[in-house]
């Protein structure tokens, strides 16, 4: 054999050993992504009694890429488990309202777990709020309760979120609206003006929102007055 094809074959040879050392070294600068951590979506997902709400895990690795798990997710509630608010399957993280209430949705996978929270609602076409209207003086103490009904005359002010709007804009910063923020225990929905909120007398209208209505829009109005 010619000293030119040996030299060939040791150049192959050698640049083939070349091309190994540097897959091992980039492997070692390169390690692997791992799972780091879980996120559910949606965030915080509320449905009816009798809906189902598909959920998603979404995974994030070392690397910091964000991407779907479509597979090796366990799905799983808690607070209840029981089935009593819900039901899910464990393979596809479907959940089925049974019951009005909240619970914990976890997927686990690799190790890790996700969790969030699930809110399940009654259904219902009609709904009252009361007192329809009403006043309060903006000392920052004094606030104004409401309570609101479904059509069958059951208590759902715990469930329902109430806004206070102006000429059809958001003033919750002004008038925050809350469950028994005004006197823990009474059950009610109370809207409270902070302490010089208004420099005249205003008229906010208080909206009522619940995931689990569909009727026509449901509101009161609420006069605050400024502190003498």
């Amino acid at each position: 054999m010619s000293s030119s094809n040996l030299k060939l074959r040791a150049a192959g040879a050698l640049t083939v050993i070349v091309g190994l050392a540097l897959a091992v070294s980039c492997q070692g600068f390169f390690p692997k992504a791992t799972l780091q951590s879980i996120a559910l979506q949606p965030q915080t997902p509320s449905f009816g009694v009798g809906f189902q709400q598909p959920m998603q895990a979404w995974g994030t690795d070392s690397n910091s890429n964000r991407y779907q798990l479509t597979s090796g997710v366990s799905w799983q509630l808690s607070d209840p488990s029981s089935g009593v608010v819900a039901t899910i399957d464990p393979n596809t993280g479907t959940m089925t309202g049974v019951n009005p209430g909240t619970v914990t949705v976890n997927a686990s996978a690799q190790g890790l777990t996700g969790s969030t929270s699930g809110t399940v609602v009654e259904l219902v076409t009609a709904m009252t709020i009361s007192p329809t209207s009403t006043s309060v003086v903006d000392n920052g103490t004094n606030y104004a309760p409401f309570t609101i009904k479904d059509g069958n005359g059951n208590d759902i002010s715990s469930l329902v979120t109430l806004t206070a709007e102006l000429n059809g804009q958001d003033q919750s910063t002004i008038v925050p609206c809350g469950f028994e923020t005004g006197l823990a225990g009474d059950g009610t929905q109370d809207c409270l003006p902070g302490q010089d909120a208004v420099l005249q007398q205003t008229v906010f209208t208080i909206v009522v929102s619940y995931s689990g209505y569909s009727g026509a829009p449901v509101s009161a109005s609420l006069t605050v007055t400024p502190n003498p």
